[in-house]
């Protein structure tokens, strides 16, 4: 995946900053413990010493070098085992005097051999989903604080159960679902009337979900559609967000049918819902409109892939804001 070159050197401060620590840290150990124990520093200086010598077999024979080099060997060999002995005297590990890099694969390098090192990757993607994601209210919104007091208890004449009931289900349903979570959860479709609870629900799944170490991205449909245009046709040539939106574990769009319909952002949802689709990762879609509706602003291909590859949703009862504004 392409990121943007701020990405990329903000990584890297991360990575030296990692590096710095790991090796200061190292540094005042060390230093205790040769306060500890004055023997390590002759044995420290006997493994430095047998390195810089090695170096001279540069200038010597082929047959002097192996056995000079080889008897270095032997004396920073012994210098160490003089160390590992010291350190079980006063009851510590092998490793306690060696520096502990956040990652001992790379050293916090951010390389391994000529490519980056799977921290580095990781550390791009959470930087990438951190921007695409600053505008999101994922704080805001918990399943505790779901209130099904503002669901009538009666039934209406259209449903057997009441609007109370239903969104009972629908609240255990999305618990459970955050719950169980992994990349091969199915896609969600909440549809009804504004309101209901819609985008509570599906923020309070991504912030269950991200606290489970999951990348989810998380924003309006109007929001995320404006910002794959500006990609699409600004001048970067990149297609990171793009991507992004494709390959995050949980791709959250709010309030889809809001944004004004063109040609592109009806190409646009197709290929992220078909793609996540193919590729079997979960989207959650919340909207005001209803399956008709959705065909006929979108497409047939579209509603088609809603009702066969998503779990369905509906939330009933009356606008809670308007309550609530109404309790005030």
């Amino acid at each position: 995946m392409p990121y943007k070159r701020e990405i990329f050197e903000k990584a890297q401060e991360i990575l030296d900053k990692r590096r710095n620590q790991a090796e200061a840290k190292n540094t005042a150990v060390m230093m205790m413990f040769e306060n500890t124990e004055p023997l390590y520093r002759e044995y420290k200086n006997e493994m430095i010493a047998s390195v810089k010598e090695a170096v001279k077999a540069i200038d010597m024979s082929p047959d002097k070098a192996a056995e000079f080099v080889e008897k270095q060997k032997i004396r920073n060999l012994a210098a160490q085992q003089n160390v590992k002995k010291l350190l079980e005297k006063h009851g510590l590990p092998e490793d306690y005097l060696e520096v502990k890099y956040f990652c001992p694969l790379c050293e916090d390098t951010g390389v391994t051999g000529t490519r980056l090192c799977t921290c580095h990757i990781e550390l791009l993607k959470d930087l990438a989903y951190e921007e695409a994601g600053k505008k999101s209210p994922l704080k805001i919104c918990t399943f505790e604080d779901f209130k099904l007091s503002y669901y009538s208890d009666k039934a209406e004449s259209s449903y057997d159960i009441s609007p109370r009931e239903r969104m009972a289900d629908i609240l255990e349903f999305c618990r459970q679902y955050a719950e169980d979570f992994d990349r091969r959860a199915p896609s969600v479709l909440m549809t009804g009337q504004t309101g209901l609870g819609k985008t509570h629900l599906s923020l309070a799944i991504a912030g269950k979900v991200i606290e489970k170490g999951y990348s989810v991205l998380y924003n309006s449909a109007q929001n995320f559609f404006r910002e794959l245009q500006n990609e699409r046709f600004g001048k970067s040539g990149s297609s990171a967000f793009e991507n992004m939106m494709l390959e995050c574990d949980l791709l959250v769009i709010d309030d889809l049918g809001a944004e004004f319909s063109t040609s592109f952002t009806v190409s646009a949802l197709y290929n992220i819902v078909n793609t996540r689709i193919n590729t079997g990762l979960p989207t959650i879609i919340s909207t005001n409109l209803n399956l008709t509706e959705i065909e006929n602003q979108y497409s047939n291909r579209i509603s088609s892939r809603f009702i066969g590859e998503y779990s369905h949703l509906i939330f009933e009862g009356k606008d809670i804001r308007q309550m609530r504004k109404e309790e005030e």
